[in-house]
């Protein structure tokens, strides 16, 4: 395994200028995994749930919502009448939206209908941005998800687009991973080589 200045001594002039270089990630490479945590049996048995439907009989193909915002406070200062003073209020959440093909699983309609009988249960939910090698360049955690809205497919006989099913989570916490982006980019640059490869 070669080190870091290794590679870029290899690499030379132009190659390390690449492999420092933080080009934006594309936004269609991503995995999501919705947790159940309310016992340790649950977590494990919802982690291996989401590890064969969202990743190997494929996830969700849309998300959004990631976001969040906060309200200011705004005070009116006696004497200074060319401004009015900002300060931080509270921070608050967006809903997140899920958006997947219409397959033989009934899960996302399950969990909202659960809420209806009196037995559904909160569910935290990972959020991971790929980058090309597959490797997480971003990942976003919530907790204690609550499922607002369940959307069945538009469903268009003139029409032969894919049935797609969607969520709208509410949630109580956004928070992100950090230095993960940076790793993955140091695994990249090792791994992979750079400008033309390396024998590691």
């Amino acid at each position: 395994m070669a080190l870091l200045p290794d590679v870029l001594r290899t690499a030379g002039a132009d190659g390390a200028a690449a492999a420092l270089r933080a080009d934006p990630v594309l936004n269609h490479n991503f995995v999501i995994s919705l947790i159940d945590t309310s016992s340790a049996l649950a977590i494990v048995g919802s982690a291996l749930m989401s590890a064969v439907a969202d990743v190997a009989l494929g996830g969700f193909s849309e998300c959004s919502g990631l976001e969040m915002s906060m309200k200011t406070e705004d005070y009116n200062e006696g004497g200074n009448n060319g401004a009015v003073l900002k300060f931080p209020g509270r921070v608050s959440f967006g809903n997140l939206t899920l958006k997947k093909g219409q397959g033989t699983s009934s899960a996302l309609w399950d969990w909202h209908y659960g809420f209806v009988v009196g037995k559904g249960k909160r569910r935290d939910g990972i959020v991971v941005l790929l980058t090309e090698q597959h490797l997480p360049n971003n990942i976003w955690y919530f907790r204690r998800g609550l499922p607002l809205k369940y959307s069945g497919p538009a469903l268009n006989a003139t029409q032969n687009s894919v049935a797609i099913e969607s969520i709208e989570i509410a949630h109580e916490g956004l928070w992100q991973v950090p230095f993960v982006g940076a790793g993955s980019a140091l695994a990249s640059a090792a791994v992979g080589g750079i400008s033309g490869g390396l024998n590691l």
